[in-house]
């Protein structure tokens, strides 16, 4: 495939015009009265790195075929955008690695809108950014303002560690090159005991300098990975403490509608944002939905509940049956999620690793 098909060249009878077949003009609204705004659209699981938290060094790929075509990947979030949902985040394993991956934006990005007129109003991605530097401007042409760049150290040897890859370089290049091409950059640091603990500030005040927000991650017990969870755990209270012993944290008002919280550093002059799945609930007012590169809906990252989209999607009657399926994601989604981290040699939340799910 060299491009993809763009919205006036979709039937509006198919899953991707919905607007007015089906009821798909319902807003998504859980059980619990949250209503659903944010689509985190996993467009594959593969990735070019294998950070130890993430995944085993030998990981086991899914057959391309099980995966959705970028024209089902479209017509999917399409389906969503027409059920009130104005934010939509490309996820992986690393997005940038699938192969026309820029056609998917081209045509998301003709559905952005002005606010408050029904359609997108925010299209962006997380990236490990090793492919960034060749594709930042394609992605500010196609309407992406803002990219998530997953980056734990700054030290190139500590990342090679890591990530078991050495591409530090490349990395620092696609942030670079993201910057200049007038994407905003937020940096995402998953905090890890013993690991980089020692390097955050340094991190922070990197990122700050230059002109970037950083986003501190507490590790998620999902997939079996290579050593023991617990020992990686590090709570973001104590992150914060120790922050707080050299600078002036001050709680923002800031939101993007993710799970973060915010804090402004008067000696960097940047904003810090927390995501304490284990120390600080965030569920009260989640906002999102998952989907997975081969269609499967996930109401919360921490739980075996599911919807099969792709199914609807290849149905004889697709834009009825996402409508339909997005009504029973609605039923199913619960309250909170249920990770722990206080018991050594415990299983996984669940099964799958993030990289399946969609970061």
């Amino acid at each position: 495939m060299s491009k993809l098909r763009t919205p006036d060249m979709i039937d509006v009878t198919g899953a991707a015009g919905t607007a007015n077949a089906a009821g798909a003009a319902r807003p998504l609204i859980d059980g619990f009265a949250r209503r659903i705004s944010y689509l985190r659209l996993s467009v594959t699981d593969r990735c070019d790195l294998r950070c130890s938290y993430c995944m085993p060094e030998r990981m086991t790929f899914l057959p391309k075929r099980d995966v959705l075509t970028l024209e089902e990947l479209f017509d999917l979030a399409s389906g969503f955008i027409d059920r009130g949902v104005t934010k939509l985040r490309i996820t992986g394993g690393e997005p940038l690695v699938r192969r026309d991956i820029i056609d998917l934006f081209a045509a998301l990005g003709q559905r952005l809108g002005p606010k408050g007129h029904g359609g997108l109003e925010e299209l962006t991605l997380t990236t490990n950014a090793t492919q960034l530097a060749s594709h930042a401007e394609a992605l500010f042409k196609s309407g992406v303002r803002r990219v998530n760049v997953s980056l734990d150290t700054l030290d190139r040897d500590r990342f090679h560690q890591l990530s078991r890859r050495d591409a530090l370089p490349q990395v620092l290049d696609g942030i670079a090159a993201a910057k200049a091409a007038g994407l905003k950059v937020k940096l995402n640091a998953v905090a890890l005991k013993g690991v980089n603990e020692d390097e955050l500030p340094d991190l922070i005040a990197w990122a700050h300098g230059e002109g970037h927000e950083v986003t501190l991650i507490e590790v998620m017990p999902l997939g079996e990975v290579e050593g023991e969870r617990l020992d990686q755990y590090l709570p973001l209270d104590d992150v914060r403490a120790r922050l707080e012993s050299d600078w002036d944290l001050s709680p923002s008002a800031h939101r993007t509608g993710g799970p973060a919280r915010y804090f402004d550093i008067a000696q960097t002059g940047g904003r810090l944002g927390l995501i304490t799945p284990h120390t600080h609930n965030f569920c009260d007012g989640c906002n999102r939905l998952r989907v997975t590169a081969t269609g499967q809906l996930y109401p919360c990252l921490g739980g075996a509940e599911r919807v099969d989209l792709r199914a609807a999607l290849r149905s004889d009657a697709p834009a009825e049956n996402l409508c339909r399926a997005l009504d029973q994601a609605m039923t199913i989604k619960p309250e909170r999620h249920q990770f722990r981290m206080d018991q050594r040699g415990a299983q996984p939340a669940v099964a799958r690793h993030m990289s399946m799910t969609g970061g």
